[in-house]
């Protein structure tokens, strides 16, 4: 794995309820090895043209040290959303686990966005942040079909490995649910997907579902997923083409349709789909805790 230089990690949100509440974003490593064929993080606009291979930062704990430590407020960090914290190479190299420790050490809270499993080896580090700070675990998962979820995220765990991982951290105590996204318009925008999605996330003990019934596709991106789709959905990409041109949002044609059934499925199941709701759940207590300081 190479290093790359980096003279900041952590960095200001500008908006903070943009993305559930955090107010800081941390990426320790660079690009991503999960082969996800939908990947946004893959446009050129990002100028990652090496993105399939996982870079870290040099220096990267000495620089979270020191960025924590020169923080005037504290807050919720989140991290995962340009390169999954948890890729393989994070079972050695322990960056994440030992970034988790400092965030603890000087009082912060985290929002995680990942795919990998092994978020679970971190349980002791999330409940000890957890006793003083918010703490959120997102796990992206997209379908319920493994062998579907092999084919268009073919590098990870398979979705019942994430859905057991949701078990595992709900078990014990972490606020966690799913991003159930990108929703792939005539891949897995069937009733059918969301209902069982829905289903496995409430038997799970998932908190939360957050949903795109779409994707993104622009420059980079769009290649790499038109490429994918010729080789495992044939004749699948001139349908995209023919519907969506050069949109950035491809919207699901059944979006509308998909979107009243999942509010039901939620509703039935007391899962939480709305991000101010989610956001507002597990920052709840510590939110009263620092009102309560100044009676």
């Amino acid at each position: 794995m190479e290093t790359i230089s980096a003279k900041t990690i952590i960095t200001k949100t500008k908006k903070p309820a943009a993305w559930f509440g955090a107010d800081y974003n941390m990426n320790i490593y660079r690009g991503c090895c999960h082969g996800c064929i939908y990947c946004d993080s893959r446009s050129d606009c990002y100028r990652n043209f090496d993105f399939d291979k996982v870079k870290v930062k040099e220096n990267a704990l000495q620089i979270i040290r020191d960025e924590l430590r020169r923080k005037v407020k504290t807050g919720v960090i989140g991290t995962g959303a340009m390169s999954d914290p948890y890729n393989p190479f994070e079972n050695k190299a322990l960056l994440t686990r030992h970034s988790l420790e400092l965030i603890n050490a000087f009082g912060f809270g985290v929002a995680i966005d990942t795919k990998g499993v092994l978020v679970t080896r971190d349980i002791d580090i999330l409940t000890d942040i957890k006793a003083h700070s918010p703490v959120l675990v997102k796990m992206s998962i997209t379908t319920a079909d493994d062998d579907l979820s092999k084919i268009i995220e073919p590098h990870i765990a398979c979705s019942s490995e994430r859905f057991a991982a949701i078990k595992t951290l709900s078990d014990a105590g972490i606020f966690c649910g799913l991003l159930m996204m990108p929703i792939l318009p005539f891949i897995n925008d069937t009733t059918e997907n969301i209902t069982a999605i829905v289903t496995k996330a409430s038997a799970a003990g998932a908190k939360f579902i957050y949903p795109a019934f779409g994707l993104t596709l622009r420059q980079g991106n769009r290649e790499y997923f038109y490429e994918q789709l010729d080789i495992h959905f044939p004749q699948l990409k001139e349908k995209y083409i023919s519907k969506y041109r050069n949109n950035y949002v491809c919207t699901s044609p059944h979006a509308r349709q998909l979107w009243t059934l999942f509010v039901e499925l939620c509703k039935q199941h007391q899962l939480l789909y709305n991000m101010k709701d989610i956001t507002y759940a597990y920052k709840r207590s510590y939110e009263n805790e620092q009102l309560s300081l100044f009676p």
